[in-house]
């Protein structure tokens, strides 16, 4: 199966952190981004390079800083001479695996640029319309400790990634294994593709396809209608948090190798897509409240509704 198979390469490049990969390939079969938010050194850049690679995409990297305008994210239209005519010069958002490093060093308004291309898939430069090569796919990094010179995602660029993901320390054999891939040269350039662009939007639709019961959409729902009336959240799930649920838990059992959706395909990945979403209120923050475990308790507390 072509799914183990890419898994399979990741890992043995990507070493220690299966759990992790597993996340980002549900994003990528959901059509959806990823926000990979951890400290410097731990691999983001490493693993986003590696799943394009596996992946046979084209890669596009942008490193964000104060400095970065919206055009070259998107793109602009310059006058040709010879020709008399204007033309589109793409800008770095134009590949299909688009590593947008250090998202939050950027102004907001360059941020901005990607809202567009996130939710609809194309960009729009001095008017016209210009699609993006499909699969399309955001793998956005941010350090959660540094604050100097950083820019907060807004509430609706973070919507629009499906997942926030921490990476996290390797375990010992796994730390072990990385420094034994170093001295022997094994590095991300050596990657083999496993799959083309055809067998990734192949599987995108048959995630799409996978049965998912009335009463298990029922459950995702009142997952989302318990985070907006939780106390101790002053934003809960948008609509579009709910939609990227019920995605996402199509392709965590696409991934198990079902064609149906279970109620713990849901609670697999329900922490994952609404953290980033969830705002606490100022009682909560005062108490450290740990907003992943207020999801969790939330998620057990949901009832599933009977057929």
């Amino acid at each position: 199966m072509i799914i183990q198979d890419l898994k399979d390469r990741i890992n043995s490049y990507f070493v220690g952190k299966e759990k992790v990969v597993e996340k980002l390939l549900i994003c990528l079969l959901s059509g959806g981004h990823v926000l990979l938010e951890d400290v410097p050194g731990t691999g983001k850049t490493t693993l986003a390079k590696t799943v394009a690679a596996a992946l046979n995409c084209s890669f596009g990297r942008i490193q964000f800083t104060p400095d970065t305008l919206p055009s070259d994210v998107v793109g602009l239209t310059i006058y040709n001479m010879n020709t008399g005519a204007f033309e589109y010069r793409e800008g770095a958002i134009m590949r299909q695996i688009i590593l947008a490093d250090e998202i939050n060093r950027t102004s907001p308004k360059t941020q901005a640029s990607l809202l567009e291309a996130m939710e609809e898939g194309q960009v729009t430069v001095d008017g016209k319309v210009y699609p993006l090569p499909a699969p399309f796919m955001v793998i956005a990094t941010q350090n959660p400790v540094e604050f100097l010179g950083t820019y907060p995602l807004p509430e609706a660029q973070m919507d629009r990634f499906m997942m926030k993901i921490s990476i996290g320390y390797p375990e010992r054999e796994s730390e072990l294994l990385m420094a034994r891939n170093f001295l022997e040269g094994k590095t991300v350039a050596d990657v083999k593709p496993v799959c083309a662009t055809e067998d990734i939007l192949k599987m995108q639709q048959e995630v799409s396809e996978v049965h998912i019961e009335d009463n298990v959409l029922g459950y995702v729902q009142n997952i989302a209608d318990m985070t907006r009336k939780e106390e101790k959240f002053v934003l809960g799930a948008s609509p579009r948090a709910f939609l990227h649920l019920i995605r996402a838990s199509q392709a965590a059992a696409y991934l198990d190798g079902r064609d149906f959706v279970k109620p713990d395909d849901v609670k697999a990945v329900a922490v994952h897509v609404l953290h980033h979403r969830i705002t606490l209120t100022n009682d909560a923050r005062l108490l450290k409240d740990d907003p992943d475990k207020l999801i969790e308790n939330l998620v057990l507390r949901t009832s599933i509704p009977i057929k």
